[in-house]
């Protein structure tokens, strides 16, 4: 497997320190990931985790921007200088930060989710909030797709 799946909660050690998942870590040895790279994500509680993959989409992205404008600037200073480099221990462990609590509200475990390319870090209650969020919203443009909700039987 190749892609980030699935999600696991790990708890934070006494000296700070969080096992990445054993799929999460075979995901970044196959890929050849000597270092991870985490950004604050724009609009929820949580950090994006990924190779240096991760930022050549962003600098695409900014690319494509005229230098001179606002626009250009603020994405450089969000994924060039709004992020951290996380390095794993032999043991698959990486230390959370300041940097990564403050965004996150990470305090005693974190909640390692895949999103396919990269992965996300998660308080856990964030977490069960956002999902509902996300479910609903699904619903919703399900909802209004003109798909019928499934009806019980009797």
């Amino acid at each position: 497997m190749d892609r980030f799946l699935s999600n696991a909660v790990n708890r934070i050690d006494a000296k700070g320190r969080v096992s990445v998942p054993a799929h999460f870590r075979s995901v970044v040895q196959k890929r050849g990931y000597s270092e991870l790279y985490a950004l604050r994500a724009l609009d929820i509680p949580a950090l994006d985790v990924g190779g240096l993959d991760l930022l050549d989409r962003y600098e695409q992205r900014i690319a494509q921007e005229d230098p001179f404008l606002q626009t250009a600037d603020d994405m450089s200073f969000f994924c060039h200088g709004d992020g951290m480099f996380l390095k794993l221990d032999q043991d698959g462990r990486i230390t959370v930060s300041d940097f990564m609590r403050e965004h996150t509200g990470i305090s005693s475990e974190v909640v390692f989710v895949g999103r396919g390319n990269f992965f996300q870090m998660w308080e856990p209650e964030r977490l069960r909030a956002y999902g509902a969020e996300v479910r609903a919203r699904l619903l919703k443009l399900r909802q209004g797709a003109g798909a019928k909700p499934v009806e019980e039987t009797e």
